[in-house]
């Protein structure tokens, strides 16, 4: 099992995500689709913890973007997720 991120880590990987996303067109539009934001307010939103945890939520959501954007940050899948608690708790729904 992966070693849970420190909450710094956390933000780090979240911001990596962010830039993973923001890097190709067919992956970010979905996700400004998703969270309402535009290109302008996304540098700011960029900030919010709750914004990061949507950022993972959003990676984490499907497995070909997780495994690809885990590749790419050359992490493992499961620290995605461990990240993401670390920043906003578990997922809605989720106990644990």
């Amino acid at each position: 099992m992966a070693r849970p991120p420190s909450h710094d880590d956390a933000e780090m990987l979240a911001l990596r995500a962010l830039g993973f996303l923001a890097a190709e067109p067919e992956r970010l539009e979905p996700f400004l689709a998703t969270t309402g934001l535009g290109p302008a307010t996304l540098r700011a939103a960029a900030g919010d913890p709750g914004f990061l945890a949507a950022v993972l939520d959003h990676v984490g959501g499907s497995d070909s973007l997780l495994l690809e954007f885990a590749a790419n940050a050359g992490v493992n899948p499961e620290t995605v997720a461990l990240a993401r608690e670390r920043l906003g708790g578990p997922p809605a729904g989720e106990h644990g």
